[in-house]
């Protein structure tokens, strides 16, 4: 028989992901996460109304920086995000697994189309303009351009039951177009969210760009809402009664809001939820005298 001593495995603490930095909640509170058959997995911080208005300083406060940098930029920054997820590919099939019931293939499949998804959304960000974009023709000696630009800071309430590929599949958009985002996790499974916060972390993201709270969807979503600084919200992960709340609140300050609808995660998805937290700026600017030979500059 050994005299070593069996080794203790080294247990995770999960935590929040606020402007770069991984904070406990400041209400110091917890709740237990379990898997689908009801069994505990890990504690979560149960984040609090001030949690969320930190996030919301923090997403301001990055979004200078992140709107500014080019798009090619962007998505050279994304697409290390999803090398990064690559690389901790068996991590995130046992979470996927554990939160949603799945056998360890079928929760590999997800992960993989989940480190895909991220792919093609970094391949957008320096298209999208061309898209949606361009020169209007219009009668009068003027060029007229119109040009997508991002809105601000987003809330986005992540999928309930996607915990990760219905998760990347409403926050990567955002980030692809220049926007920054406050994510409410899946409240019955956050823990792949929290460990993408971990990844964002290591993969060249400024910190506040993305910043990733746990707890009860209603308690977080009510103040992001109601707040002055949030730009626009997905309601992805709202029930319908929450969500009609959620819209009389963000109508205080015009945001824009994006309902929840049904989604298939799985299939290719288009431009829309890109262009949802898009505005155009339209410039005109004069050719110059238009000559019987044409115009002149």
């Amino acid at each position: 028989m050994s005299d070593r001593a069996e080794r203790l495995t080294v247990f995770k603490t999960y935590k929040l992901y606020v402007g770069g930095k991984f904070p406990r909640s400041e209400s110091g509170r917890v709740y237990e996460v379990t898997d689908s058959k009801g069994n505990w997995l890990a504690n979560a911080p149960l984040s609090s109304r001030k949690d969320a208005r930190d996030a919301v300083v923090a997403a301001r406060k990055a979004f200078g920086g992140w709107s500014g940098a080019t798009a090619y930029n962007r998505g050279q920054i994304l697409y290390r995000v999803a090398e990064m997820l690559e690389g901790r590919r068996d991590q995130f099939v046992r979470e996927v697994a554990d939160a949603e019931g799945l056998s360890k293939s079928k929760a590999a499949a997800v992960v993989d189309a989940t480190v895909d998804r991220w792919v093609w959304y970094a391949g957008w960000t320096d298209k999208i303009a061309q898209v949606i974009g361009g020169a209007n023709p219009v009668a009068g000696p003027y060029f007229n351009l119109s040009t997508p630009e991002p809105m601000g800071v987003v809330a986005v309430l992540a999928p309930q039951k996607s915990s990760f590929l219905g998760l990347v599949s409403v926050l990567a958009p955002v980030l692809a177009t220049g926007s920054t985002a406050v994510v409410v996790a899946s409240e019955r499974s956050p823990l792949p969210a929290l460990s993408l916060g971990e990844v964002l972390a290591t993969s060249d993201v400024p910190g506040g760009v993305v910043n990733i709270l746990s707890g009860r969807t209603a308690e977080l979503a009510t103040p992001l809402a109601a707040h002055q600084d949030v730009n626009a919200i997905d309601l992805a992960g709202a029930d319908e009664s929450l969500a009609k709340d959620l819209e009389i609140a963000a109508a205080d300050n015009l945001k824009r809001v994006l309902r929840p609808q049904p989604v298939d995660h799985a299939a290719t998805p288009g431009i829309d939820r890109m262009t949802a937290f898009l505005e155009t700026k339209t410039v005109w600017h004069p050719t110059g005298a238009l000559g019987a030979a044409g115009s002149s500059y």
